[in-house]
């Protein structure tokens, strides 16, 4: 029993994301219609300092109406490895670049509507080097404990998907 598409239509096609509307047909015959967005992939990453403090960039976000606090990430450019993606958007987002990067994780972050798969990494042994943010990013870098960013995770002030799992999947692994 598996659902087929029977077609797919571009609808929207925007900066990062491109909206589709499928037709699908389910095992039972029935004709639906779907939305699907077209996501390029992401990378992000759990910088790790030499004191064991987790860098963290704090900013205003359009989708929530809100301030942040995230894990660094950025989404890939076309076929862009995630390794080579996470390693200029940790540079651009906090001003360090890092000597080892370790692949922790890979996520798919709405597999109900879109196929974002967002790659996330280990980095340490940094090397302080210079913020480059895009003209629209303003961002702020601070150094947190890890446990801290737990408390911020289970009073709900971190909710964002990807820096939960990273974080938590950091401390499984290596702590």
């Amino acid at each position: 029993m598996k659902q087929k598409r029977l077609q797919r239509e571009l609808i929207y096609q925007g900066k990062i994301i491109g909206v589709y509307q499928d037709t699908i047909e389910l095992p039972d015959g029935n004709v639906v219609k779907y939305d699907f967005i077209k996501h390029n992939g992401a990378a992000a990453v759990v910088p790790v300092t030499k004191e064991g403090k987790i860098l963290m960039v704090r900013q205003d976000r359009n989708a929530v109406n809100r301030e942040t606090l995230e894990i660094p990430a950025g989404k890939r450019d076309g076929s862009e490895d995630p390794a080579e993606c996470v390693r200029r958007e940790l540079e651009e987002e906090t001003g360090y670049s890092c000597k080892k990067l370790e692949h922790l994780i890979t996520l798919d972050s709405w597999v109900a509507f879109c196929d974002e798969q967002i790659d996330v990494y280990v980095a340490t042994d940094l090397v302080l080097s210079k913020q480059h943010l895009d003209e629209d990013e303003f961002i702020d870098v601070e150094e947190w404990e890890l446990e801290e960013l737990e408390k911020l995770i289970f009073s709900g002030k971190i909710r964002d998907a990807k820096t939960i799992a990273g974080l938590m999947s950091y401390k499984a692994k290596y702590l």
